[in-house]
């Protein structure tokens, strides 16, 4: 895996680079190669539901980021077709979470890849994501083409 850098190189840096709620929430890139991804994140007071544990919301945005830093690693633009999340463990405020992206399989325009979510050793949740590549050049500008929009 290769270390994330902040220059936007790769297919994945740039995707990330221009990906504003990620970044907004504090999430990492950490490591990053072909079908895989290493995010780190914070939960911060303003993640905490009503039981004093992270919002699974939360979660699944960190999860899903993760994933789709992996599922875009080949460089075609890549979405989400579909996810879903277990939530085996609640997170509180203060922890530090590590999202890991692996890829299954990859067939045709379609993949599957599995995130991990933990705090240390102990699994917080795990996700898995069906992806399917897309001909960016049917859309009006690449999801990439700027690393950061002006606001």
């Amino acid at each position: 895996m290769t270390q994330a850098t902040n220059t936007a190189s790769g297919p994945t840096e740039k995707m990330f680079a221009a990906d504003e709620a990620s970044r907004a929430l504090g999430i990492e890139l950490v490591e990053h190669g072909e079908g895989t991804a290493v995010l780190r994140m914070t939960v911060t007071p303003a993640m905490v539901n009503g039981h004093g544990t992270a919002h699974g919301g939360y979660l699944f945005l960190f999860a899903d980021s993760a994933f789709a830093c992996a599922c875009n690693s080949h460089g075609p633009v890549t979405v989400a077709a579909a996810a879903d999340i277990d939530f085996v463990a609640p997170a509180h405020e203060g922890d530090v979470l590590m999202a890991t992206a692996r890829e299954r399989t990859r067939f045709g325009r379609s993949g599957i890849y599995d995130v991990s979510v933990e705090r240390g050793d102990q699994v917080i949740a795990e996700f898995r994501g069906r992806s399917r590549s897309i001909d960016s050049t049917k859309t009006k500008e690449s999801p990439w083409a700027a690393t950061r929009r002006p606001r």
